[in-house]
């Protein structure tokens, strides 16, 4: 069977195969080991389809949702010639899906005659640095400003120029605030985002922009929140790209569009409550990450949608959020080490 790369590149000859079933957040943590895996080297990544639009131009990009990949899980795969001849034509498959499926780890050692690794797709150690553990894989020792490279495209520059011209933002300094995230237990009260917007508009006369990624339209509650801001929807990740690369400062929570806007190089302020900044510090040069370091955080996954408080984000007040964007502005250097700037040592109500 012929397959179609989605970033519109022929097939060339198979060289490795990697597999990996990560968010936007987690793929861009994956790129600095992606970029290691390339060189040199001729690959094909399953992953979600939008990736092509962020790896690296040598990478030929798949959507997951294959016969290829779902076959693997399900009894006999390993005596399904098509299978037998798309895993056995790769020279090695890294995967970062299916470790602790019995049958899919089974299945894809057989059918790549051992060529293969197959990972956790996080670390045991939860404190690991996702980027780091990602490199760890793949045989990579950690590196100091190890950033991940997102690719600018011609396509979606010229789009952005356009948008600027069309919305009257020449000349002007962008706060781009990005307030939801694929969990709503991570987002930070929409309504302290607005108390940041007026903040920005009122004392330097400067243009908010609200970026909203699927998730937070099928929710419809933060859109309503904008009524009177310039509010960007529906963009392909090159234009979401193209439209950071042009704004002067961002602030959003643990999201996608965070990890994005560091590596990207923007000055970046990322807002976490439940989860651990020292695992998903968004990587890139410019970026401050505040929070408040509360005895119950990190919760465990099971904890998180049951918070009765979420006093690790309704007590990040405004004011603190503001000090940290004056001094992103500043250029002021983060704290050292995990460069993450701990606001209180709170405890948690029971």
């Amino acid at each position: 069977m012929k397959l179609t790369p989605i970033s519109g590149l022929q097939p060339f000859k198979k060289d490795i195969l990697l597999v990996f079933p990560g968010a936007l957040g987690d793929f861009i943590c994956f790129l600095p080991a992606l970029e290691k895996l390339v060189r040199g080297k001729r690959v094909e990544l399953f992953a979600r389809a939008e990736y092509a639009d962020l790896a690296p131009v040598n990478v030929a990009t798949y959507s997951l949702e294959r016969y290829e990949i779902s076959r693997l899980f399900v009894s006999g795969a390993e005596e399904d010639q098509r299978l037998r001849n798309f895993f056995g034509s790769y020279t090695f498959v890294y995967s970062w899906m299916g470790s602790s499926q019995t049958d899919f780890v089974s299945h894809l050692r057989h059918l790549t005659r051992g060529r293969v690794r197959i990972f956790p797709f996080s670390p045991s150690r939860q404190q690991m640095p996702m980027v780091d553990y990602y490199l760890s894989c793949v045989g990579e020792k950690p590196l100091k400003n190890n950033y991940p490279k997102i690719p600018l495209q011609s396509d979606a520059l010229d789009w952005c120029r356009k948008f600027w011209q069309r919305h009257g933002l020449e000349g002007k300094e962008i706060l781009l605030l990005a307030p939801g995230s694929g969990a709503k237990e991570k987002n930070w009260p929409i309504q302290f985002y607005r108390v940041v917007a007026e903040w920005w508009e009122k004392k330097f006369g400067r243009k908010v922009m609200v970026l909203l990624g699927p998730v937070e339209e099928e929710r419809g509650e933060i859109e309503t929140s904008w009524d009177d801001t310039l509010v960007v929807r529906s963009l392909n990740l090159a234009n979401v790209v193209a439209l950071l690369s042009r704004c002067d400062l961002y602030l959003g929570n643990d999201s996608g569009i965070t990890h994005l806007a560091a590596a990207i190089g923007i000055q970046t302020v990322a807002l976490f409550g439940p989860t651990d900044p020292r695992q998903w510090r968004p990587n890139g040069m410019r970026v401050r990450v505040l929070t408040q370091n509360m005895e119950c955080s990190p919760c465990f996954d099971s904890n998180k949608n049951v918070c009765p408080h979420r006093e690790c984000l309704t007590l990040l007040s405004p004011v603190e959020v503001i000090k940290g964007l004056e001094e992103a502005m500043r250029g002021t250097p983060a704290v050292s080490e995990v460069e993450t700037a701990f606001l209180t040592r709170g405890g948690c109500r029971d």
